[in-house]
């Protein structure tokens, strides 16, 4: 009887000692991005393939459209690691939430793997925001983006932001680059 009583004890005595000897924080798993340094052939393939597709079917619609979100003056490598961080997970929202929206059977076809591979992307990079930079406050420069970004989002039309991102989504996989190359981004 003693023997059962004397067991969780010393269970609950050692677990208390691991817990101090290993905190918390250090059995969480840590921030990788080191996937993205260069993403796999058949994803960029699959992203051109998409593009192209894309460029097709805008030719075929005469759409016009002036949205320049993603001419800026400065380069990502410019910005912090936390700052890069922010700004491509707006970036990967904004194409995610545009390759999600309904499109004709063949250009849905088309976009499924661009889209699971932007939306692992996304989420891999808001668990390194969460781990790693929870407060973090843009700098000058991110925070006029993210301002240019939600002006746009609120008066430009679907179809022009679905357009500028689709047409910039390599630019959005260099900034990807960039983030998870983190200090050797040049």
């Amino acid at each position: 009887m003693l023997c059962l009583g004397f067991t969780p004890l010393l269970a609950l005595v050692l677990g208390a000692s691991l817990g101090v000897a290993f905190p918390q924080d250090a059995l969480k798993k840590s921030c990788s991005l080191s996937k993205y340094q260069f993403p796999v052939p058949h994803e960029l393939k699959a992203v051109q393939k998409m593009k192209v597709h894309f460029e097709a079917i805008m030719h075929q619609s005469n759409r016009r459209c002036n949205t320049r979100l993603f001419h800026r003056k400065w380069n990502p490598a410019e910005l912090s690691v936390h700052d890069r961080m922010m700004l491509v997970e707006a970036e990967l929202d904004l194409a995610t939430t545009m390759l999600g929206l309904s499109a004709a059977p063949k250009f849905a076809e088309t976009r499924q793997q661009p889209l699971a591979f932007l939306t692992q992307a996304r989420e891999d990079l808001r668990g390194c925001l969460a781990m790693e930079a929870p407060s973090h406050q843009p700098s000058g420069k991110l925070r006029h983006w993210l301002q240019k970004l939600q002006v746009a989002k609120d008066t430009e039309t679907t179809s022009c932001l679905e357009a500028s991102t689709i047409l910039h989504l390599f630019q959005v996989l260099n900034d990807l680059r960039c983030t998870a190359l983190r200090e050797q981004c040049t």
